[in-house]
């Protein structure tokens, strides 16, 4: 026998020697798998994670107007209700749906207070997208005049870099815009544009579709990672009547879904990590107003 045999017939040997051992000792494979598994699958504590979903803006400055007259506040509510009850439904029972009253800026304050009072772990607002005036154009629709612009189409999202969770923030993000994505969902790439003057946005993930906007409030001053979704262009004549579907709504709920659950595992142990090596007599000294706050008042409208 050649050198070069007798090596390939050892090595053929060992092989047969380590499945024989595997045959007889299943737990050693099964062990590994499990270990694999655990490290893949961390772990999310649904019923302690909680959601705001923010709708954006309010019954008396209700945002955008669509290419057929309707608010913004009013698919911002439909959609927002849906993502909450998808939540809710799928085990993150802390979720809450924050509707603000009031004009605009006076809104905004009360939104990010009562958002920090909730001690959430994630906050998404929800929006819908229009363009800048220049834009507009002129159509008539049932016996009346209404303005419309059918050259942008797409979701965005939106991070703010003075988050005091920048890092959570974008990773909540990008796990949105993949999750959209994998939907057959596409993201609008104009505020990339030039022609978008002083509205234009830096791109942070060109895969995910995620942008850069540091001053919005709602994302900059809570406490808590924080991201905007611009749901679609309502401005757009196509565009507004898919999104004001149930399905749109609900592919769109099912991406959030996606996302929250994958943020929650990535987030979670981190924070239950936290609270383990908390003494024992902190926690039993800690107020239970906390835990036991209702969530209904973030509903009042």
């Amino acid at each position: 026998m050649t050198r070069s045999r007798h090596i390939g017939a050892v090595f053929l040997a060992l092989l047969a020697i380590l499945a024989w051992q595997g045959a007889r000792h299943p737990a050693w494979s099964e062990a590994a798998g499990s270990a694999a598994q655990k490290s893949h699958d961390a772990t999310c504590n649904r019923a302690a994670f909680r959601v705001v979903v923010d709708v954006g803006h309010t019954a008396e400055a209700p945002g955008a107007k669509s290419a057929r007259g309707l608010l913004e506040f009013d698919f911002n509510l439909r959609l927002a209700t849906l993502i909450e009850r998808e939540l809710i439904d799928a085990g993150f029972a802390k979720t809450v749906l924050l509707i603000t009253q009031g004009p605009a800026m006076a809104g905004l304050a009360r939104r990010v207070a009562r958002a920090n009072r909730s001690h959430a772990d994630l906050l998404l607002s929800i929006h819908h997208d229009s363009v800048p005036d220049s834009f507009l154009e002129k159509w008539e629709y049932n016996g009346e005049d209404h303005y419309f612009s059918d050259r942008f189409k797409g979701h965005s999202i939106f991070v703010s870099y003075d988050n005091r969770d920048r890092k959570g923030s974008l990773l909540f993000a990008k796990l949105l815009g993949n999750a959209l994505k994998s939907r057959g969902l596409q993201y609008t790439p104009h505020y990339t544009e030039k022609i978008m003057g002083h509205r234009q946005r830096e791109l942070l993930d060109a895969a995910a579709g995620v942008y850069r906007y540091d001053k919005l409030v709602v994302l900059k001053d809570t406490q808590m990672p924080a991201v905007l979704l611009e749901a679609g262009s309502i401005i757009n004549r196509d565009e507004e009547l898919l999104v004001g579907t149930v399905e749109r709504r609900s592919l769109i709920s099912a991406g959030v879904l996606e996302a929250v659950e994958s943020f929650c595992k990535e987030r979670q142990p981190r924070r239950s990590e936290r609270v383990a090596r908390r003494p024992d007599v902190s926690s039993a000294a800690k107020p239970a107003s906390r835990p036991a706050a209702a969530t209904p008042p973030m509903r009042a409208r």
